[in-house]
């Protein structure tokens, strides 16, 4: 069986720009300030880390953060739910749909999460394109602040959810940054990288993925590089 893990942000949707400004509601609410969230690059980065490294550059020290961490994930979460509402503002990138559908109806593929999202955040996120019943584990920002340490968590989870093991041979990483492709390339997973994100083609071939595509719209051409085969 084979594991493959999905980000969200750029990769299955975009939310166009909600989970900005929802930060930036709840850091303004929790902390007084938003730090400089204007040019900070979210592109890849865990919801944790964002707080930490925006609050740090505001002058904050990492106790004061880490005492308002669950409010302001609270805030967050609220705030998210709020800018996105009923979910026209959430746009599904192409192809995803049916590669998701055909993928987590073969026998030996398991379809999963590995986003800097913390767990709630992602639920807002997907809810309005009812794709959250697809995915059968994963792993989230509010798991691990760093990227690199999810594939482990989405791992064990999917043994315990099937009662098989996913060495890093049988796991597929896909994500629209370079940072997904590092979070792949550290644990020795396959790592496929799509250009629906802020990241040019060229800018993700440089990371050297395994598979690259512009988008997933050609979903035979999807499937058949993605394997498994049924």
């Amino acid at each position: 069986m084979h594991l493959f893990l999905f980000d969200i942000d750029g990769t299955l949707v975009t939310a166009r720009g909600a989970g900005r400004a929802a930060v930036g509601q709840a850091l303004t609410e929790v902390y007084g300030t938003t730090g400089p969230i204007d040019s900070f690059d979210f592109r890849g980065r865990t919801d944790p880390h964002i707080v930490f490294s925006l609050m740090r550059a505001a002058g904050l020290p990492d106790d004061a953060i880490r005492a308002g961490l669950d409010a302001c994930f609270a805030a967050y979460v609220r705030e998210l739910a709020a800018i996105i509402g009923e979910g026209r503002r959430v746009q599904v990138m192409p192809g995803m749909p049916e590669v998701l559908r055909q993928l987590s109806g073969r026998e030996d593929a398991l379809v999963g999460l590995l986003t800097g999202n913390i767990e709630a955040g992602a639920r807002v996120k997907l809810h309005p394109t009812g794709l959250w019943p697809l995915f059968r584990v994963g792993a989230f920002g509010s798991d691990d602040a760093d990227r690199r340490r999810l594939p482990a968590i989405a791992c064990a989870r999917a043994e315990t959810l099937t009662g098989r093991s996913f060495p890093y041979d049988r796991v597929t990483i896909i994500g629209d940054t370079p940072l997904d492709v590092d979070c792949a390339r550290a644990c020795g997973a396959r790592a496929v990288a799509v250009a629906t994100g802020f990241h040019s083609g060229d800018e993700l071939a440089a990371c050297e993925p395994d598979l690259l595509f512009g988008d997933f719209a050609d979903v035979g051409r999807v499937l058949e590089a993605l394997g498994p085969h049924p």
